[in-house]
């Protein structure tokens, strides 16, 4: 009878059962599609006059045009298909509903963050495109600028996880975690039993997690395991087999608050592969930043706002969330830093536009890292731009991809920046998963914003914008130490392929936006 149930949970399996969901969903959408093809006379001319007429809405809205030009090419070349897919899936926001209630909390939180305009006024003296960025970050994504906050910037999983684990032991009053994957193995082993002791100890340990980003490497229900442990949890947007819009909203945030003092972000998730205990796809290259000081309390509110829509919750005492003044006496930078977050559902690409701001002040250098290019043309113009002007423009990508489509449409982007004087590099030990920017020793952004579609439009981000912080010039440091381990791409290289990879690139280009 043990050996039956085991087999039963084995084939009846959570994630078994959503791909057999969305297999009956396809199914039933190919039904429907060959019935009105071959069975309906007019059914095809309906579909055409509802896809030009889907078409005209997608062409009116404010959505990305790279992003409109896909869909109404589906629409407009299959339009039984493309209308019904487009209803089931096609629209990059989340229904008016969940909209006003993130908002709501959204709003909420801007409260608990004022500016100070002594900062911005000693930017606007000092260098007035920092000023402008500031004032960005502030007037259109709620966050303000700090100074007082201390930053020291990690080059890879393992340095970050030795410095979790010793501010981890540190934790007093409270514990904040937000992050998109987490798997069971040496690194998530180790945090959940400094996790498990503290919470037993009176710490007040918080975690969200992303259902779709743990979906293959949590058991089910793990959020009920971790409360029994006396871990207070909640799940992003949990995962069912139906095909919904606001399945395209993923929690791609990586937080981690600690007694309202420490802080950390960047691209590093709560699995063995980022501390290269496991490789996969060859070394894993990521990295990460850690706050100290008064700017952590942006990343306090962060969590807290996310924290209360899932709970549906309304703002807590929040003053006890604050950092104890004498914890933070000794925290200094010389430069100043905004945490920001960036949400799919304001309609304002924030991540995108701090990016796009950078490329477009900097007087000498860009450096980026990102492990996907999949960009559109109003980053594109940007990047050639800064490079026709004479800015050194450089990108490194992963040589050994995680996803072999994705870095297809990745390779495809290179030809037409390479031609106007960018400069790209390919990881080669393998998979380079830092989110960095990095301009003129003077500017960086550390966080989780992807240069994708996903990252800049549909997921939500954190990332931390520095100016003239302690930590930058480690940055650039570790990019160039990193360029070392890289082979230049050429643009004879993206000549000298087939013609059927050509257009296999072109192809899956086009559709970039829906990956």
């Amino acid at each position: 009878m043990h050996v039956l149930t085991k087999i039963l949970k084995k084939v009846f399996n959570r994630t078994v059962v959503c791909i057999l969901g969305i297999i009956i969903q396809v199914t039933y959408l190919i039904f429907i599609f060959l019935t009105f093809g071959t069975l309906y006379t007019y059914s095809y001319l309906v579909f055409l006059g509802a896809g030009a007429a889907l078409s005209l809405y997608i062409y009116n809205t404010d959505i990305n045009p790279t992003y409109k030009m896909a869909w109404m090419f589906v629409i407009l070349s299959f339009p039984i298909f493309g209308v019904m897919f487009f209803i089931f899936f096609g629209n990059i926001h989340s229904g008016d509903r969940i909209r006003k209630r993130m908002m709501q909390y959204n709003d909420e939180a801007r409260l608990l963050l004022p500016q100070d305009n002594k900062i911005i006024n000693r930017l606007h003296w000092d260098n007035y495109a920092a000023e402008k960025q500031a004032k960005y970050l502030y007037n259109y994504a709620g966050y303000p600028v700090f100074t007082n906050t201390s930053t020291k910037y990690f080059p890879g999983g393992e340095e970050k996880f030795s410095e979790m684990i010793e501010q981890l032991e540190k934790a007093r009053r409270f514990i904040f975690l937000e992050y998109f994957i987490i798997a069971e193995g040496l690194m998530w082993g180790t945090i959940l039993e400094i996790l498990e002791r503290k919470a037993s100890e009176g710490v007040d340990v918080r975690l969200i997690y992303d259902d779709i980003g743990c979906l293959l490497t949590l058991p089910y229900k793990y959020n009920e395991e971790l409360e029994r442990r006396g871990i207070k949890c909640c799940v992003f947007n949990q995962f069912r087999p139906v095909w919904s819009a606001k399945m395209n909203n993923r929690d791609h945030r990586k937080i981690l608050v600690i007694d309202g003092h420490t802080a950390f972000t960047g691209g590093i998730n709560l699995a063995d592969e980022y501390i290269n205990e496991k490789q996969k796809y060859g070394r894993w290259k990521d990295s990460a930043v850690m706050l100290q000081g008064e700017g952590v309390w942006s990343f306090t509110v962060m969590f807290l706002s996310m924290w209360n829509y899932l709970t549906g919750n309304h703002m807590e005492d929040t003053d006890k969330y604050r950092p104890i003044p004498d914890e933070i006496a000794d925290f200094h930078d010389e430069g100043v830093v905004v945490p920001f977050t960036d949400s799919p559902l304001d309609e304002e690409p924030v991540g995108e536009n701090v990016y796009l701001n950078i490329i477009n002040s900097a007087e000498d250098y860009v450096y980026i890292t990102t492990p996907y290019l999949i960009i559109d043309n109003e980053m594109q113009t940007a990047l050639i731009l800064a490079a026709k002007s004479g800015v050194d423009v450089r990108i490194i990508t992963p040589h050994i991809p995680d996803k072999k489509a994705v870095f297809a449409v990745t390779r495809a982007h290179y030809r037409n920046l390479l031609r106007y004087g960018v400069k790209i590099y390919e990881y080669t030990p393998g998979f380079i998963h830092a989110k960095n920017f990095v301009s003129d020793d003077k500017a960086a952004v550390v966080g989780t914003i992807n240069l994708d579609f996903r990252s800049l439009y549909l997921h939500f981000e954190c990332a931390a914008w520095m100016y003239k912080c302690d930590c930058i010039p480690d940055i650039k440091l570790d990019y160039l130490e990193t360029l070392r381990q890289c082979q230049e791409i050429s643009y004879s290289d993206c000549l000298n392929i087939s013609i059927f990879r050509r257009i296999g690139r072109a192809i899956l280009r086009l559709f970039a936006p829906m990956m």
